[in-house]
């Protein structure tokens, strides 16, 4: 792991270790937020190519998390990312996909614990998104805007101006209670609730999937391919085919 010395601590540059099960390649929950302010129109918004099937998908609060699927999946699979980690954007349209489309077939139940670690004083913007995010579920449309939000991730930090700029890609999702929370900040105190709710796991970094309490997919890497983590899935008993 390399590392670096940042106002006289060790933080993780590359990778972080994870306390449930060897070294993640990812971002750590010691590691400083970043990213300077840039406008909306500067930051490619792209959705997701199975927007489709996902605008079909379930989404619940429960708590602390956000639950995607049918209530009578037969497993359940919990994610843990962070917004701005550039590791997580790497697996949502990698594992996660592969992961969500199990989700649409009734194979498994997603829990999305969104941490926003990342962020310092508003450096990263992940409290923003997550915020945004909590405010898609009461809108119905969580799983779209979820994987639109990793896919425009920017370099710099999200903005409200930004966030909604992605929502306009999720049909039904722009009103004036969604753009209200955005902006408001509705659900700030969810959101850290989420992060006490990703504290509590015993991770020190994202991204990570739990299976039983289990880490599926960062030993071997395959988080950030889409067809070796599904085979890593289907060797926890989750998924066939699809």
């Amino acid at each position: 792991m390399v590392r670096v010395v940042v106002a006289g601590r060790l933080v993780a540059a590359v990778a972080s270790v994870a306390l449930l099960g060897g070294a993640v390649v990812g971002c750590g929950s010691g590691g400083p937020g970043e990213g300077k302010a840039v406008t909306a129109s500067e930051v490619p918004v792209r959705t997701s190519p199975i927007a489709g099937q996902l605008a079909g998908l379930p989404a619940a609060v429960d708590g602390a998390k956000i639950v995607v699927g049918k209530p009578d999946a037969p497993r359940t699979a919990q994610v843990l990312v962070d917004p701005k980690c550039v590791h997580c954007a790497r697996f949502e349209e990698a594992g996660g996909e592969s992961l969500l489309k199990l989700a649409a077939a009734g194979q498994v139940r997603i829990e999305y614990l969104l941490a926003s670690f990342l962020d310092r004083d508003g450096a990263s913007g992940s409290v923003k998104a997550v915020n945004a995010l909590r405010a898609s579920a009461d809108a119905g449309k969580f799983a779209e805007f979820h994987a639109a939000v990793f896919a425009s991730q920017p370099k710099g930090r999200f903005t409200d101006e930004l966030l909604l700029r992605i929502a306009d890609r999720v049909p039904g999702l722009r009103g004036a209670e969604f753009d209200a929370a955005v902006k408001d900040r509705t659900y700030e105190g969810w959101v850290a609730e989420a992060q006490k709710g990703f504290e509590a796991t015993g991770a020190q970094g994202t991204p990570m999937v739990l299976v039983e309490g289990a880490p599926v997919g960062s030993r071997d890497g395959s988080l950030f391919d889409a067809g070796a983590f599904a085979r890593a899935l289907r060797g926890v008993g989750i998924g066939s085919s699809f």
